[in-house]
């Protein structure tokens, strides 16, 4: 069995490809938040909040129940004589109900470790990790708890999963990029500048693939395009990194180059010292001495870049959970 939130809300019989559809909007409400805090109690003021908000009926708690015995009903019991043992579903305690998962799973559990493992193999394997990272998000069949969201449980699962789906995606294209496969995912990441303006990720992706096609003039329109709609729109201009990408394919920076099919551990190479009277010998170990430094001082650069990228997803974080926090007081 599994419990499909990525989505509209399901139940899903792998076995038998039975489908479970809750029909109406508290319903589906219900059992998504009963999802979302699996395996801890929701206490009955919660779920009141989450179904009718601040205008419950007079018989508030009647009517929830009356929901979680229908839900009950629609949840699947084990055939007569399948061997398999009873599974209570939904069940009540005494300040609300739980909803025990069991040997079921969710989708939500499965994108989340399939995106985890895609990250882990980027730098070694990025090939592997883009295949992990594409199987993750093919999960997705629509906004997540989409007809489920009423009340602050689902809404606010439904902000933080719709995070890390863009999360994932980026990480996706970034696999690619590693990958050396810049000119399989420029028009996806068009179609993702487009959906997702004000996030600088995907302009700084879709820069750097259509330069490593050889369209350098396109890759600064995209900078061009993201400046002029940040200014727009929120009134800043780009951030740090979007900026030194525009400077880098600007300056044709080494660091913007094709990876090789194999990019050995690059450590530091000392220069050997010459033997007497070999002055005017070329010094190739100094040479490759700075060819070292050059590509130190790249990575540097990359890394500084991430963690760029990985404040901004901070400060993101931040302000969603702020904007939260007035709700969850109430």
């Amino acid at each position: 069995m599994q419990f499909r939130i990525l989505g509209p809300v399901e139940v899903h019989d792998e076995r038998t490809g039975l489908r479970i559809l809750p029909t109406g909007a508290k319903q589906r409400a219900l059992l998504g938040a009963l999802v979302v805090k699996s395996g801890q109690i929701v206490s009955v003021h919660r779920l009141i909040d989450e179904l009718w908000g601040e205008h419950p009926p007079a018989n508030a708690t009647n009517a929830l129940q009356a929901h979680v015995a229908r839900l009950r009903r629609l949840l699947p019991v084990p055939h007569v004589g399948s061997g398999e043992p009873h599974h209570e579903w939904i069940v009540t305690r005494s300040l609300g109900y739980v909803l025990r998962l069991g040997r079921a799973t969710t989708d939500a559990e499965r994108f989340s470790r399939l995106a985890a493992e895609g990250r882990a193999a980027a730098v070694s394997d990025p090939g592997h990790a883009a295949e992990l990272l594409r199987q993750a998000l093919a999960l997705w069949r629509g906004p997540a708890l989409e007809g489920s969201v009423r009340g602050d449980i689902c809404a606010a699962e439904a902000t933080q999963l719709e995070e890390n789906r863009l999360t994932a995606l980026e990480a996706l294209y970034d696999a690619c990029l590693r990958a050396a496969r810049h000119d399989e995912i420029t028009g996806e990441l068009e179609e993702l500048t487009a959906d997702h303006p004000m996030r600088e990720r995907f302009y700084d992706l879709l820069m750097v693939a259509l330069y490593r096609c050889g369209r350098q003039a396109e890759a600064l329109g995209v900078y061009d395009r993201a400046r002029k709609r940040l200014a727009h729109e929120l009134g800043v201009e780009p951030g740090p990194v979007l900026r030194g990408r525009m400077e880098a394919i600007l300056h044709h920076d080494p660091s913007l180059a094709v990876p090789g099919p194999a990019d050995p551990p690059q450590a530091s190479v000392r220069s050997l010292p010459r033997p007497a009277g070999d002055e005017d010998v070329p010094d190739s170990g100094h040479q490759a001495t700075v060819v070292s430094l050059t590509d130190e001082i790249a990575r540097l650069r990359r890394r500084v870049e991430r963690l760029s990228l990985e404040q901004e997803a901070l400060i993101r974080r931040f302000d969603l959970l702020s904007s939260q926090a007035p709700a969850r007081a109430r």
